[in-house]
């Protein structure tokens, strides 16, 4: 025990963050276990975990989670970093994978670790081999913010080091945690599941169409023609996520193939998550253990160390962590969705007894150094060495938060969509409302479903609390769209009554605009394939009309959607052609009619002002042309300077807007101008990098909050709707669509900035603090 002692003096704390059970997954199995072993491996540390959650409400956790994070909430992550600071942590280990942190390849995550003061020890559940920038750049800044990287597999630790730059001395190698099991004879448990005298195979884990399970039962009927006696075991409840998206299909696609092969009486689906007692159990009947997966990219697998840690003899294909784990006869390898081979393999095992044997002790054998005890001891062993060195080498911190609330000043108020889920019906989004109450006196506007496309698509990719809901909203919205377009005529109506009878044939230039930014969004941002391929199909159709329009509004929303369509289908030549044609001619408009004091298109200033410098920022920016982006940024400083008073926002008001030469109409303030002048000030920082820019979008979004004219906010807390307006005498109580849509749109706007820009910031830039 001295020796236990000695590798973890000086610990009084360690804290795991990571998924935690009763969530069903692998990640919050291995935290669990790893909390668990921790705290027996040396009671006299205090360990405990923080939970992440993927909906609100979280899960009935026990009394070893301590602390919550909504894995979507950004402010939870900051929350969460100051509690363990004033908790005074040793030791934060983060149980890593991608999917599990919200933002932008789970960037949130960095913002946590950035704040903290003491040790960071990252164990990586996943290691891509080819990364996408973001999801590269998110290692690169994990292993900078990290003391030390923990590697399950040889594999991993040689693409940190060959793929991301990772220094060897940062990453150690630790086995997959598994349950110390007695080498048992597979025939000792058989008869509690009824099934002595047979042959049993099994696989087990959460199902999902990557498990290649398939190719075990095509191999069955061979194998069966020579060991009658075989029963194969499909253990197992489906993925949460995949029944969420696709429900039981997959097993349903395996029962069906199990009736067509007819191997019904040889198959048993236990459609169910076991505890680690009865999984146990059910390891020790088997004969055989398969994993089948289909693709080489699995950089660790928990179920395979179970299996080999109970002495089983597997099958598998190759993806990484199997190769690695079976080398040296400790298993067998078959290709990838080679059932002849797996059949094969399977026949030659159950005939060679003394082979069979052989193979389950060299396993065992093996993995004795992945017991929980080992592996909680060798744990112990680097978070003494990493508390030790930071107490010699103390390095600065990197302080995102400083970095990042420059940006915003303030915590963003949470997303709430009851007022959103209020004004939609089974038609699409009402347009107005009286008061808080939908009025279904004035109809649906194609306009307000094509915002509402917006909201839906976006929220789909970045808020996956609601990503069912949003899910089922795209679609909503989307059959809007397509009813709404007048194939004969190439053009989107724009106004329906509340008994769906279209109002014209035809809408106006604007709304037909409207509707491209919103499709141009929605193919941006939404992945379910029927809502993508609809979203192009309209967009393509919708686009033609767009060749001759004249009106600047039109044109500016057409080219923000044309710029989110190109950013996933960049080399449609038409698309490209339209942008460049539209572009030059909004350019012109500009060019023609701008003078030293009225740098602007037209001789007012009306409504969504903001949108038309959008449209040139970012045309200039993707078709490299300067002067675009020169023209975009000097009407849009001039918009603010003629928009701001005593440090607050004052849009253009719709009574009278701003003819030149005349007097500006002061209200209605609308908040479709708020929303605007917010985008276009974003897209003007993406350009330019200067941070004034964020300024002047965080003044333009506190006008919903209060800081404007009246001191009164527009933002209703109690609904999440926006009322429609600042006027002279007080605020239009009402919250229409338009409102409530340009409100929501601004808080994802910088939401999704401000996580954007956590993945920015430099990571070689530390503040002068000590950790």
């Amino acid at each position: 025990m001295a020796s236990v002692i000695q590798y973890y003096e000086g610990i009084g704390s360690v804290v795991l963050i990571g998924n935690y059970s009763p969530r069903q997954c692998g990640i919050a199995t291995f935290t669990t276990d790893l909390v668990e072993a921790l705290s027996a491996e040396a009671p006299g540390i205090n360990c405990w975990a923080v939970a992440m959650n993927d909906k609100p409400e979280g899960y009935a956790y026990p009394e070893k989670v301590r602390f919550e994070i909504n894995q979507k909430k950004l402010t939870d992550y900051s929350v969460a970093s100051e509690f363990l600071n004033i908790s005074q942590i040793d030791i934060v280990c983060v149980q890593h994978e991608y999917g599990i942190f919200g933002g932008p390849a789970g960037s949130h995550l960095l913002k946590l670790l950035g704040e903290l003061r003491m040790p960071v020890v990252t164990t990586l559940h996943t290691v891509l081999k080819d990364p996408t920038p973001e999801y590269r750049e998110v290692m690169q800044r994990l292993s900078h913010l990290s003391d030390k990287l923990v590697v399950m597999s040889q594999k991993a630790s040689d693409f940190l080091k060959d793929i991301y730059a990772v220094p060897e001395d940062k990453i150690a190698f630790i086995h997959h945690g598994i349950p110390d099991t007695p080498f048992m004879d597979p025939n000792f448990y058989k008869d509690q599941f009824d099934l002595e005298g047979k042959n049993v195979l099994l696989t087990f884990g959460l199902l999902s169409p990557t498990k290649g399970i398939e190719n075990v039962l095509y191999a069955l009927p061979s194998v069966i023609k020579k060991h009658p006696d075989l029963t194969y075991i499909i253990l197992g409840a489906t993925h949460p996520n995949i029944l969420k998206a696709h429900g039981d299909e997959y097993r349903i696609s395996l029962q069906q193939l199990v009736h067509k092969l007819n191997i019904s009486d040889h198959v048993i689906f236990q459609n169910r998550f076991v505890e680690l007692k009865e999984l146990c159990e059910f390891l020790g009947t088997a004969d055989i253990y398969i994993t089948p997966y289909l693709e080489e990219a699995q950089i660790t697998s928990g179920t395979l160390a179970y299996a080999m840690g109970t002495g089983k003899a597997v099958i598998s294909t190759p993806y990484w962590y199997a190769t690695e784990m079976l080398a040296q006869g400790r298993g067998r390898i078959v290709p990838f969705k080679d059932h002849d081979a797996m059949a094969e393999q399977i026949i030659d095992l159950l005939d060679n007894d003394v082979t069979r044997h052989t193979i389950r002790k060299k396993a065992y054998t093996f993995c004795r150094d992945a017991i929980w005890k080992e592996v909680s001891r060798r744990y112990l062993e680097i978070f003494s060495e990493v508390k030790l060195n930071r107490s010699r080498n103390p390095r600065p911190r990197y302080l995102y938060i400083d970095q990042v609330k420059s940006i915003t000043k303030f915590e963003l108020p949470e997303m709430k969509l009851d007022h959103l889920k209020t004004l939609t019906d089974n038609t699409g989004i009402l347009q107005h409302a009286t008061y808080t109450i939908p009025n279904r006196f004035q109809g649906y506007c194609t306009d307000d479903n094509a915002r509402a496309l917006m909201v839906a698509a976006m929220g789909r990719k970045y808020l996956l609390r609601d990503s069912m809901y949003f899910n089922s909203l795209s679609s909503h919205y989307l059959s809007f769209l397509l009813y709404a377009f007048n194939v004969e005529k190439g053009r989107f109506r724009n106004f329906m009554n509340y008994s769906r009878e279209w109002i014209d044939e035809v809408g106006s230039e604007d709304s037909h605009g409207r509707s491209l930014w919103g499709l141009g969004k929605a193919v941006d941002f939404l992945d379910n394939p029927g809502q993508l391929a609809l979203s192009t199909t309209l967009f393509s159709q919708a686009l033609k009309a767009t060749e001759d329009f004249i009106s600047p509004r039109a044109i500016a929303f057409t080219l923000v959607g044309i710029h989110a369509y190109l950013y996933k289908f960049s080399g449609d030549s038409e698309v490209r052609r339209m942008r460049e044609i539209l572009a030059d001619r909004l350019f012109n408009q500009f060019k023609n009619n701008t003078t030293k004091n009225w740098p602007w298109l037209e001789n007012t200033l009306s409504y969504a002002n903001g949108k038309l410098p959008h449209a040139l920022l970012l045309s200039g920016q993707w078709m490299q042309h300067s002067d675009m982006i020169d023209m975009g940024l000097r009407s849009l400083k001039w918009l603010l300077s003629i928009q701001t008073e005593d440090g607050h926002f004052v849009p253009i008001g719709s009574n009278g807007w701003y003819v030149k030469g005349a007097f500006r109409a002061r209200f209605d303030q609308q908040p479709i101008e708020a929303n605007a002048m917010i985008e276009a000030c974003v897209e003007a920082f993406n350009v330019t990098r200067e941070k004034t820019w964020i300024d002047n979008a965080v003044m333009c979004f506190n006008w919903f909050l209060g800081h404007n004219d009246l001191n009164m906010p527009l933002y209703d807390p109690m609904t999440g709707g926006c009322r429609d307006g600042l006027m002279a005498d007080g605020i239009n109580q009402n919250e229409g669509a338009e409102s409530t849509l340009a409100w929501l749109l601004s808080l994802m706007t910088l939401q999704k900035l401000y996580a954007d820009e956590i993945l920015k910031q430099p990571s070689s830039q530390p503040s002068g603090a000590m950790a």
